[in-house]
Order: structure tokens, then sequence, then C-alpha cells
């Protein structure tokens, strides 16, 4: 059965922590090209739509194959702007105008330039391996357990726990080995695979029932700040020096 798999590559001009991130070059390209490049690549990723509200990503974006349909309203590109309001915006655009509709759409943030074709087919395959799931995340044990977190207190001066002993059950789990606790993952922000009626219907990214697929740290390095910047140039620059 054919199935219509649409990536969506999110990509707002105003990046507040680095400033023009998305076109800032990597090792020899923007860093949307990246991104662009993987969906590309895959096997089961029939069409690559880049959302964006600003006209030289859109230029850079077609330059490296992929179509920009529209070009995203300012009033869902802020800070805030949730994921499910740009891909219900996508979605209702290009059913409107094209009366196209994926069964299945992966969202590809191009802040994760390591995350390659492999990987995103190995996520689709586990949505569709599954018919029970709504969506699907990579994960990847997180570096830092969640019972060792702590807040300060509303004194200012003094730290307590993040979460109380009556949730985690230890008197000082932030003085114990993270061996003792229960494995924690995070979500690595590579990418969300969803099924079209996980948007429409829920209007989650989620679901209710998400699957799951392992990416290593070193394959999902996220840009937030500078120093992400700079982590994935080594890694990406060692990646390309060992092919």
């Amino acid at each position: 059965m054919h199935m219509e798999i649409l990536a969506v590559i999110p990509a707002r001009g105003g990046s507040k922590g680095i400033p023009r991130k998305n076109v800032r070059d990597l090792c020899g390209k923007p860093l949307i090209a990246w991104t662009i490049e993987a969906a590309r690549a895959s096997r089961h990723i029939t069409r690559t739509i880049v959302s964006t509200d600003d006209p030289q990503i859109a230029e850079v974006a077609r330059h490296f194959g992929a179509d920009v349909p529209f070009m995203r309203p300012a009033d869902i590109s802020q800070d805030l702007s949730t994921d499910v309001e740009f891909l219900l915006h996508a979605l209702g655009f290009l059913k409107e105008k094209e009366g196209y509709e994926p069964d299945v759409i992966v969202r590809l943030p191009p802040t994760s330039p390591l995350r390659t074709a492999a990987h995103i087919d190995e996520g689709i395959d586990v949505l569709l391996h599954n018919p029970e799931a709504d969506a699907v995340r990579p994960i990847c044990t997180a570096p830092k357990h969640p019972y060792k977190m702590w807040q300060i207190a509303e004194d200012g001066i003094f730290l307590e726990p993040f979460l109380p002993s009556s949730f985690t059950g230890f008197d000082q789990p932030n003085n114990l080995p993270r061996q003792m606790f229960p494995t924690a993952y995070i979500h690595t922000g590579a990418m969300d695979i969803m099924r079209c009626a996980t948007i429409r219907e829920q209007k989650s990214t989620s679901g209710k029932r998400l699957a799951h697929f392992f990416m290593r740290p070193e394959d999902a390095v996220n840009i937030d700040y500078p120093v992400d910047f700079e982590i994935a140039e080594f890694l990406m620059e060692k990646r390309l020096s060992a092919t």
C-alpha cells in the first residue's frame, strides 16, 4: 500500500540564541541543508517541505531540493509558537490548495544535523510496524537523572530537591549512585513521527500511545546554544573524515 509520508522542516528566521542559525554554515553547508538532504535520502519520505517565515531560508531550502509551498504567517512564527500550530497550518494549506493529505508526518528540526536518513527510516518503520501507536520519538538515556535535580528554595539561598522524597522514595537521592534509580529517558528532539490523525484529532505530536527507538547522543546533538554549534561541527567533521 502506498503511503504519503510528509517531512516538515520548521525553520523560523528569528532565532534568539544563535542569530540566523538555520542558514549558518556547518562544515560547508547551511545548517538546514543537512536535514533537507537526510529527508530526501529517506526511503520512506515521499515529500519534503520547509515551513518558514523567512525569504532567505526559503531560497536556501529550495536550492537544496525542498519544497516551500507557502510562507509561514508571523503569528505562528514566535518564540512560544507550538509545533501543533505550524503543523496544522501546513496540513491545512496543502489540503486546501492542493487537495494533498499525508498519512504520516515527520517533523525534522534543522537543529539536529547529525540525524541521518537511516535514523528517520528506523523511526518510520517503528510507526508502520505498530498500528496502535499514535506517534514515535527517538530517545536516549537522560544525561542527568531527574531524581538528582534541584530547585532554589523561596529564601533564595538554599537548594532543595526538585522532586520530593515522597515521590522518589529516597531520602537523599542526590548523594546516591544513579544505578539505584529507574532508568530515565529523554526525547532527543531530533524528530517527531506521527500519524496525520494524531495531529488533526488529538492536536498533539505525541498522542496517547507513543512508541520509541533509540538514538546515540552523538547522533542526536540539538543546537540551542553557540557551544552546541561547535559540538555539532566537531562531530560532523569527525564523521566526514571517517567516510
